[in-house]
């Protein structure tokens, strides 16, 4: 009979000298500098950010939006799972304030910045659609470089349901934690563009949205079969992209004025394209297509009052 294996943790162990949480000088030297280099960096970071109003301003509406996302993720902590009705309807809500977002505070103001750059109403609404167009082919080429559940259809083997729904739940998740990115992005050149107002509506709308988002991706994955002290940790980390999209976006587009409509189109198609190619898909796909139109127009005119009232 052979003899047992060792247990990896009991090799980990036992290659510090000890428990499985004792750690040797060498590692505890190698914590320590990590642990410095990053306070220093976050501490470089903070004194270059309080040096420019635009992306420090950036930073708070990014981190707005992140912690908002963390909020959305309390109510799986008491519920056992959520309706697919009510999934849809939040995906539908979501996509209807991003859509708002894309139209009132994105792709106006960028056509109005285009115009009082000197460009003329061809020239203006050309820049604006181009940089469009931009966006979603950034967004397209990331969406061919990752895994999506259109590839890995009619693969599954013996258990293929089982793991066809495990796979579209993290496929829907990585999703939804990149389209942080560009959200993040368009506070950013919000931000930058000097108009406080539209910029602060721009970050409530989508903090305002980033609250059922939250929900969505820890519902799913508790759904999945995952812990509650899982499901709902990544969940709230899916957001920390929004902070970091939207320092980028005042940094690079507060350099040169000029590229201010372009970034502005570009947040605006990268948007639309995670609209239409992976939100609006989802919220109709079990049949509920009712419950999510209804969610989208409930989003579209909640963002749409947000931007009328705070602009």
């Amino acid at each position: 009979m052979p003899s047992p294996q060792p247990h990896p943790i009991d090799e980990a162990s036992a290659g510090f000298g000890g428990g499985p949480l004792s750690l040797g000088i060498r590692e505890w030297l190698g914590l320590a500098i990590v642990v410095a280099g990053a306070i220093v960096t976050v501490a470089q970071f903070l004194a270059f950010a309080a040096a420019r109003p635009a992306v420090w301003n950036a930073l708070l509406g990014g981190s707005a939006a992140a912690l908002a996302t963390a909020l959305g993720t309390v109510p799986v902590v008491f519920c056992q799972r959520l309706s697919e009705r009510v999934q849809d309807t939040l995906y539908g809500f979501g996509a209807g304030v991003m859509l708002a977002a894309c139209a009132f505070s994105l792709i106006i103001p960028g056509l109005e910045a285009a115009r009082t750059q000197g460009g003329g109403p061809w020239a203006a609404g050309g820049v604006i659609c181009l940089a469009i167009l931009l966006g979603g082919l950034a967004l397209m080429g990331m969406d061919l470089l990752l895994p999506h559940e259109h590839f890995i259809k009619g693969r599954e083997g013996a258990d293929g349901q089982a793991a066809r729904r495990l796979r579209r739940t993290w496929l829907f998740v990585i999703a939804i934690a990149l389209h942080n990115l560009p959200e993040g992005l368009a506070i950013g050149v919000a931000y930058a563009g000097n108009d406080g107002l539209r910029a602060n509506a721009l970050a409530v709308g989508i903090a305002i949205q980033d609250v059922p988002e939250g929900l969505v991706v820890a519902g799913p994955l508790l759904a999945a079969g995952y812990r509650r002290g899982f499901a709902v940790p990544l969940g709230a980390v899916s957001g920390l992209l929004e902070p970091v999209g939207a320092v980028l976006g005042a940094a690079i587009i507060g350099q040169s004025a000029a590229l201010l409509p372009w970034g502005l189109g570009f947040a605006a198609g990268a948007m639309l394209f995670v609209i239409s190619h992976e939100i609006i898909p989802e919220s109709h796909r079990k049949g509920h297509e009712a419950f999510a139109t209804s969610g989208l127009m409930l989003g579209f005119v909640l963002m749409l009052l947000l931007d009328t009232a705070l602009a």
